[in-house]
């Protein structure tokens, strides 16, 4: 497994964890209540971060739109957060299940839908996963060995308001979903957990078919591919980077934000892109961008981004 570990880029990762945990046959019962536990924890660290940066309290939330695949909570993390953070019991809470590494992109969109359509709102958007929890000593195979080498666990948050306040104008999402894709990303419940789906042929797929879709995606919007200043990509893994530069006509090393988060945290799905965004946001935003992010279905999803004068 060596050359797994040493071609995946990833020099450090958090676990939710320590690694001894992972060498012990753990049945769903157990990952779940770790899930509830660690995953809440991110949640409340996360959101606290996103709050004190914009300068609100709790109370100003209107709605809370939370994505997260890799566990179960029901009630659900925002629910469970309620009284530790002070959140109104009039607060709208849109917890999402099922989108995997694309669940950073599609929320955040699907927060800036929510803020349109309801003027002078406030909402929280958090994303959380621990993938860790389906890593495997039992049964292991080829895509057990990758997802043991590329995953890791995260959490991140943001506000979106309806307002001219802030970084960054989210103007128009978009996703496109391949037809008889099913197999290639996502999760098979097993009575250990949920066994990790994923199909070698991601960044293959990605060559192929990442250009076409783009160009779909933006032209609605009156855009086309070369109008972008900067493409924020989620780092689904090495070659998942080196693909998307090669299908987007990007110059080889140009995703370097991408391959630092990568490198310093593996791929935590759904938080991962929002990680590449603060990583962006940090630099200095171009003029147009567009955060983009493959995940189950098989879809691919984006976000356009333009920076506020």
């Amino acid at each position: 497994m060596t050359s797994v570990f040493a071609n995946a880029g990833i020099a450090q990762r958090q676990l939710a964890r320590p690694v001894e945990w992972y060498l012990t046959p753990r049945d769903f019962t157990e990952r779940t209540a770790v899930y509830l536990e660690v995953a809440l924890d991110l949640f409340v660290m996360a959101a606290e971060a996103a709050l004190a940066e914009a300068g609100l309290g709790a109370e100003a939330i209107d709605t809370i739109v939370t994505v997260s695949s890799t566990g179960i909570a029901t009630p659900s993390l925002e629910a469970r957060a309620m009284a530790r953070m002070g959140f109104r019991s009039d607060v709208a809470r849109v917890p999402v299940f099922g989108l995997g590494c694309a669940g950073g992109v599609t929320g955040l969109g699907l927060a800036a839908k929510l803020a349109r359509a309801a003027p002078g709102s406030t909402i929280l958007f958090v994303a959380v996963e621990l993938c860790s929890l389906a890593l495997r000593t039992d049964n292991v195979g080829k895509a057990d060995i990758i997802a043991t080498a590329l995953f890791g666990d995260g959490g991140a948050a943001c506000v979106v308001t309806s307002g001219d306040e802030g970084f960054v104008q989210l103007c128009g999402n978009a996703e496109k979903t391949w037809p008889e894709t099913l197999d290639i990303m996502g999760w098979e419940m097993e009575s250990r957990g949920m066994g990790v789906v994923l199909n070698q042929a991601i960044p293959a797929f990605t060559r192929r078919h990442m250009h076409e879709a783009m160009k779909q995606l933006l032209e609605p919007q009156g855009l086309h591919v070369g109008d972008v200043d900067r493409f924020i990509v989620h780092p689904g893994g090495a070659k998942v980077v080196d693909a998307m530069e090669t299908a987007l006509g990007l110059g080889q090393g140009s995703l370097d934000h991408e391959r630092e988060v990568l490198r310093l945290h593996g791929n935590m799905s759904a938080p991962t892109a929002l990680f590449v965004l603060d990583r962006a946001r940090n630099a200095g935003l171009p003029p147009l961008s567009v955060l983009t992010a493959l995940g189950p279905g098989f879809t691919a999803s984006t976000l356009t981004l333009k920076r506020a004068a």
